[in-house]
């Protein structure tokens, strides 16, 4: 009798082990996915690919997504290099220099773009309420806060400081995460810092003001950034960068035509209140790049010491 129940118990927990196991291959299979990994910087530049992952725009093309937050493109295009990332988020300084000096990097579609509107970009150098700084000439022998040092902020800022007539060369630089910058500027542990949405709404509800649009100074229409790989992926994969790329093109169309979205997804990934949420100015999300406004930033990058040679823009550019 023993013998009987046993084997009826083992009878049991057989046919239950493989329901569990059809159920489990049915749910592996409804999850079906390559596992991607993107750098990204917790910035309003990126909304798109986070709203672009809650659409199932990467997902109906077959690739689980997985956003990951660094302080800027310089760490990112590292780790694509190193392959910690399949893609990453950048700005095109940052893929310049590292392209100028050999690295394996492509392109493979716009990230953001200025909205070129003097005063109302989602890209400015600001400074606290009641800051004796006035325009950008003044910034000259100043303490600006960057994201990441001898990038696109150097450039672009020390371009509105000439805009304005003033000497860029003893600009005192520090490198700083952008959500840490409006705090900084309260405790003027610096004169003035280049921020980007959010933290530009962020300053500015705290009675901070701007004073140049660094963008607009630098470039009609300034390709910003844009997402980006490696040759090696390229080579290994075409087929999942272009369904990544197929993908990222939606997210950006899709984010350019639901504003309301875009502000509600960027609260999914930093910390803004109500009023930093409705305040934002958006940028320009477009599926084209802007080849002149790369090859300005390339010219003022050799100006400043950013790169020793003129950057690879065909090797670069998708």
């Amino acid at each position: 009798m023993r013998r009987i129940l046993a084997a009826v118990a083992l009878t049991a927990t057989l046919l239950a082990t493989a329901a569990c196991s059809s159920d489990d291959e049915k749910s592996d299979q409804a999850g079906v996915g390559t596992k991607v990994s993107v750098g990204v910087i917790p910035i309003i530049d990126v909304a798109p690919i986070y709203l672009g992952k809650q659409k199932g725009f990467f997902s109906s093309r077959g690739i689980d997504l997985t956003l990951v937050p660094e302080q800027g493109g310089a760490p990112i295009v590292k780790g694509v290099l190193a392959g910690k990332y399949q893609f990453g988020f950048s700005n095109v300084t940052s893929l310049m220099a590292a392209k100028s000096d050999g690295a394996p990097l492509k392109a493979v579609a716009t990230g953001v773009a200025s909205t070129g509107r003097p005063g109302r970009d989602f890209s400015a150098i600001v400074v606290a309420d009641g800051s004796p700084i006035r325009t950008a000439k003044d910034l000259a022998g100043k303490r600006i806060a960057v994201n990441t040092l001898k990038n696109l902020g150097d450039t672009t800022v020390r371009q509105s400081v000439r805009q304005a007539k003033g000497n860029p060369d003893n600009i005192q630089f520090q490198a700083m995460p952008f959500p840490e910058m409006p705090a900084a500027l309260q405790a003027q542990q610096v004169d003035a810092a280049w921020v980007v949405e959010p933290q530009l709404s962020e300053v500015l509800t705290q009675g901070g003001q701007v004073i140049a649009s660094n963008f607009v100074d630098t470039a009609p229409d300034l390709t910003v950034a844009m997402y980006f790989t490696s040759t090696q992926v390229i080579d290994k994969d075409a087929e999942l960068v272009k369904h990544f790329t197929e993908a990222i093109n939606e997210s950006l169309k899709y984010a350019a035509g639901h504003p309301e979205e875009v502000r509600s997804t960027v609260g999914t990934y930093t910390k803004i209140n109500e009023v930093v949420r409705t305040a934002m100015i958006l940028p320009n999300w477009s599926n084209g790049i802007n080849r002149p406004s790369i090859e300005r930033l390339a010219t003022l990058g050799r100006q400043d010491g950013i790169f020793t040679k003129a950057p690879p823009l065909d090797e670069l550019l998708p």
